[in-house]
Parts: C-alpha cells; sequence; structure tokens
C-alpha cells in the first residue's frame, strides 16, 4: 500500500490529536470547548494578551479571532479588561474556567505525546518532532518563495 501524501497525514493526525483531546475535555467538565476555540486558548496568557497578538500567534485574522472571543467570552472562559499599558486597548484573560481548560488540555497533550514517545523511543520522537518542525516552516515559506514554476 502506498504512503499517504504528507497533506494526508497531517490532516490525519490532526483530526486523531483533536478527537482524543476534545472528548477527553469533554469528560474533564469541558464540553462546549472546540477545535476554532482552543486556536484561542493555546495561546493566552495568565496576565492576558491582546486580541492583536493572539491574531499574530495564531495566525488567524483579526476577525476570524473577535468572534471566537465573543464565544469565548459568552461561555465563561476569558474577560477581555483593560490593558493597563494602553487604557484604548483590551487584554484577553482567561478567567478560572480557561485556566482549567487550559491545563487539562496541556495534561491531555502531554499524555499523548508521552505514549508516543514510549512507542518510538525517545530519540526517535524528538527527532520527528524535529522534522516535522522544519517540514512545517518549510511549507509555511511557500508564500515567501513565490510562484511555482513546474
Amino acid at each position: 500500500m502506498e504512503v499517504p501524501d504528507i497533506g494526508v497525514l497531517a490532516g490525519q493526525l490532526m483530526r486523531a490529536v483533536q478527537e482524543e483531546l476534545f472528548e477527553t475535555l469533554a469528560e474533564q467538565g469541558h464540553p462546549d470547548v472546540h477545535p476554532r476555540h482552543e486556536t484561542v486558548l493555546a495561546f493566552l496568557d495568565p496576565e492576558g494578551v491582546r486580541a492583536t497578538d493572539l491574531a499574530a500567534r495564531s495566525g488567524q485574522h483579526k476577525q476570524i479571532i473577535g468572534t471566537i472571543l465573543d464565544e469565548l467570552v459568552r461561555l465563561g472562559y476569558v474577560t477581555r479588561e483593560p490593558d493597563p499599558a494602553d487604557r484604548r486597548a483590551k487584554l484577553i484573560v482567561p478567567t478560572e474556567r480557561g485556566i482549567d481548560e487550559i491545563a487539562k488540555a496541556r495534561a491531555i497533550l502531554t499524555a499523548a505525546e508521552e505514549r508516543h514517545e514510549r512507542s518510538l523511543g525517545a530519540e526517535r520522537y524528538a527527532g520527528f518532532k524535529e522534522m516535522l518542525q522544519q517540514v512545517t516552516r518549510d511549507q509555511q515559506a511557500w508564500r515567501q518563495a513565490g510562484p511555482s514554476t513546474a
């Protein structure tokens, strides 16, 4: 059987990780968190971060981040508070519920990584992650390279 291309493999890996993460989060008291929410929650700082910084960190458009933040505020995971450095700006601050979700998500993902490390061995798993990071960076750089001449 032919090995699928990297797009298929990456998609399968992402779906499998998301299924484990969100099913387990639901079991642990966070049934209302979905993948779109995690694109924000994963980049929050306990002391708060501006929405523009969340957009830059996550690679999402500011409008999309704004919509996700509205949902997270309504669900009780974050609040918008004045930024002490600039009263015109707002900081997105995780609530106790948000901090709990972030901690549980990190624990779930750590457990998954530890499982893969045991399966592959520490050295091979570390190498896999380094290679995956490099392939990801190389793929993200396609925009800077310009149109393909192939």
